[in-house]
């Protein structure tokens, strides 16, 4: 059985800069045995932003992407501040945003894009939370997603 940081290298992707916050919070904050991640934006590897509002912009198939490189810049934060995903037990809630048109109606398969990630490095028994995905009008920057998640600690 693999551990999540040889699941991640196996996976061949990279990981963009830890994003900084761009207001009064932090990125993340460990209490005793949970790991609680702020809200991550679409952080590509140059530290640009993925810009633009699902069914308009991009396709449902660019957000998922887009919400995949969420999932990344989320990876990045817990890299940055544990040192090895090994340090995680478990992904236990994730709340998954959509900037998207009104009509929108798919944003569970957006948000897809990130939870299939974790699970692909936790496994899905650890891998896999509850969680939501919901739409909403805006997102800083025009951002297409934003996900904010809580982690167990082993």
């Amino acid at each position: 059985m693999n551990t999540p940081d040889q699941n991640f290298a196996a996976l061949g992707l990279t990981l963009p800069p830890a994003p900084k916050p761009i207001g009064v919070y932090k990125p993340c904050l460990i209490d005793g045995k949970y790991l609680y991640v702020s809200g991550h934006g679409t952080v590509k590897d140059d530290g640009a932003l993925i810009i633009g509002r699902v069914g308009d912009a991009l396709t449902p198939e660019e957000g998922k992407l887009a919400a995949r490189q969420v999932g990344l810049a989320i990876l990045s934060t817990l890299k940055a501040n544990l040192g090895s995903f090994n340090k995680v037990k478990r992904v236990i809630k994730v709340l998954g945003m959509v900037n998207c048109t009104p009509d929108f109606e798919k944003h569970p398969f957006i948000i897809n894009g990130c939870s299939e990630l974790f699970a692909k490095v936790w496994g899905d028994d650890n891998g896999i939370g509850v969680r939501s995905a919901v739409g909403m009008g805006s997102l800083p920057d025009n951002i297409p997603v934003e996900v904010e998640a809580l982690f167990e600690l082993v």
